[in-house]
């Protein structure tokens, strides 16, 4: 790459020079940079990319802060224009340095003089074509089929997807095999096992509650012969209960219960370590349900346990494989949406399998859906737009467990924060809090933030997003994309445009953009990640019930949708207490007797609302 450098002095009579790699000791230390050195130094429009955006399978990725020109002059990068490659030698003067950093010239007769300092300029004047010269790889991208069709930048994040290893071929065209020669696996690349593996041991120092059990039962193996065949966010997190259901004696395959929220090096450690992992971060929706096919139609292979996270995978098995519930012992379910579809098939009389409830345990609302959110929503918020957020006015639709950790962030850090709600029990606890309850229709063209945590569909309707304000950001932080109406923006007259993995700028005709997040699906663990010990909580309980469902005696679990006994939920409260150095009071035989409880629990009957 070719630079001009200018003198202030005599900037037309300088030629061009080519940079060159120097030896430290034809280096200068110093080197006057001005970057007014006029538009050849201004930063391209679209976050470095010195040409309008090309269509999404086209474009090469965005220069980050380390690529570019401005990482050619960084020390780090090696190549640094030095002054002392730029000087001409002159038969008169000897050039030393002056003391105080200036330069000195020295005559013949000996006298030192001080030079005139003159600024040099530094101006890229073939900085286009050195971005051009780029390579870009195309090949078959997986598209989703939601993606709209109006727009020649209308590519979901999805879509634009790449991985740090740059290969933008489907992993279902791949022929990968693990180091045991095992392809029984579909991931992104098996060759980031080793990173994935380096996370999964750090979530375990986070994890002290699944480690445990896994410590305490592995002798018994009490899911010995359980097949159990999952459905859930593919993380370090999740690795960890995997690797623990594994110790317990447990066979199990799995898939991705979101598209977007599956790290590929971590799914490629699974797939290493022997796992039959299907699932990638990206994955179109014919992806999502082929992953979730390859878990169950195996030959050979028939599970007897679900654990599922948005009923997804119980009903592909409905769907398709009916027959299987007849080896099924158990479901468990650990979201909203999830819980909804079972309690829907059991009222039908459709539900053929007992099914437990992790959702609404005490551990899993009170923790996950409490604690996590309250400092999840600020990571993803943050991650993907770079929002300052004292000031903001921000609307959060549902006042549950998760609305309330949404709101009760959001409040701390300074932003003036709206409650919609339907239930006056949640709208009341909300104006308790200090929030103002309304709807939605009153502050949506004021706010500049919108985040639905209902678990509903069409809380944000197309209307409300015609009258938001320029620049609104709108996000869901429930289980399913339906809470958004983001079908209704895929029309001709709207155009799409992707800013940065899991952000869009959707543009009206008369200029107006609200900048989505991941496409309305749940934002984070699409666009950020979540609190592992708060995720540790959670996998103990489904980890339990799993153990609880699988060894219960015939007869004890009808085919309905139960409730995680509350023994269980606070044996896995107690699991996590030594993390903090906390110590138990125990009750004495007259205050238990007293109580009419148990010593050893449980401490609070099954209708008791914490």
């Amino acid at each position: 790459m070719s630079v001009q450098v200018v003198s202030a002095a005599a900037a037309a009579k300088v030629p061009e020079v080519e940079l060159k790699d120097l030896s430290p000791s034809e280096a200068e230390p110093q080197l006057g940079l001005s970057t007014a050195a006029g538009s050849a130094m201004a930063p391209p429009a679209g976050g470095g990319d010195p040409e309008a955006p090309a269509p999404a399978a086209e474009r090469p990725p965005a220069p980050g802060p380390g690529s570019g020109p401005a990482a050619a002059l960084s020390p780090a990068a090696g190549k640094v224009p030095q002054a002392s490659a730029m000087k001409r030698s002159d038969p008169h003067h000897q050039h030393q340095r002056h003391r105080d950093g200036g330069e000195a010239l020295v005559s013949p007769d000996g006298t030192v003089t001080e030079a005139p300092r003159t600024v040099k300029k530094i101006q890229f004047a073939d900085q286009k074509q050195e971005f051009n010269k780029r390579p870009t790889k195309i090949g078959r991208r997986s598209l989703s089929r939601s993606i709209s069709q109006s727009s020649t930048d209308s590519y979901s994040s999805a879509a634009s997807y790449t991985d740090s290893s740059d290969d933008e071929t489907s992993p279902r065209d791949k022929q990968q095999k693990n180091s045991k020669g095992n392809s029984d696996f579909c991931v992104k690349n098996i060759k980031q096992a080793e990173f994935g593996r380096r996370e999964i041991e750090i979530a375990e120092q986070e994890m002290p509650a699944l480690m445990a059990l896994r410590k305490r039962a592995q002798g018994e193996k009490p899911l010995a012969g359980a097949k159990i065949v999952g459905c859930t966010h593919i993380t370090a997190q999740t690795a960890v209960l995997m690797e623990t259901l594994g110790a317990l004696g447990a066979q199990c395959r799995w898939a991705a219960c979101n598209i977007y929220s599956t790290l590929n090096e971590v799914a490629a450690a699974l797939a290493e370590s022997g796992f039959p992992v299907f699932a990638w971060k990206g994955e179109s929706e014919d992806d999502f349900w082929w992953c979730i096919d390859r878990c169950v139609n195996v030959e050979g292979w028939q599970p007897n346990m679900i654990l599922d996270d948005g009923g997804d995978l119980t009903h592909w098995i409905y769907k398709k494989y009916p027959n299987m519930f007849k080896k099924i012992k158990g479901i468990v379910e650990e979201s909203v949406t999830g819980v909804h579809r079972l309690y829907q098939l059991s009222k039908a009389g459709k539900l053929c399998v007992p099914a437990m409830n992790v959702n609404d345990s005490v551990t899993k609302q009170k923790f996950d859906n409490l604690y996590c959110c309250r400092e999840s929503i600020l990571d993803g918020l943050k991650r993907t737009t770079d929002m300052m957020f004292g000031g903001k006015q921000v609307v959060v639709c549902g006042y549950g467990e998760v609305g309330k950790g949404c709101c009760a962030a959001l409040k701390a850090m300074g932003s003036i924060v709206y409650v919609t709600e339907i239930d006056p029990i949640c709208a009341l606890q909300a104006c308790m809090d200090g929030f103002r309850l309304v709807k939605l229709n009153e502050v949506i063209r004021q706010v500049d933030i919108v985040i639905t945590c209902t678990g509903n569909k069409n809380v944000v309707t197309r209307e409300h997003l015609d009258r938001m304000k320029n620049s609104c950001i709108v996000c869901n932080m429930g289980h399913s994309n339906t809470e958004i109406d983001v079908a209704s923006l895929r029309t001709p007259e709207l155009t799409w445009e992707r800013v940065r993995s899991q952000v869009d700028h959707v543009i009206w005709p008369d200029g107006k953009r609200i900048v989505l997040l991941a496409e309305g699906r749940l934002l984070n663990l699409s666009c950020s990640t979540v609190p592992t010990f708060v995720l540790s909580i959670t996998a103990t309980t489904q980890a339990l019930a799993l153990i609880e469902l699988y060894n219960a005696p015939e007869g004890r679990y009808k085919q309905d949708v139960y409730l995680l006994p509350k023994k269980m939920d606070e044996y896995v409260a107690s699991l996590h207490l030594p993390t903090f150095d906390a110590h138990l009071t125990e009750l004495t035989d007259e205050q238990a007797k007293y109580l009419g409880l148990n010593k050893n629990g449980p401490f609070k009957p099954n209708y008791y609302r914490y």
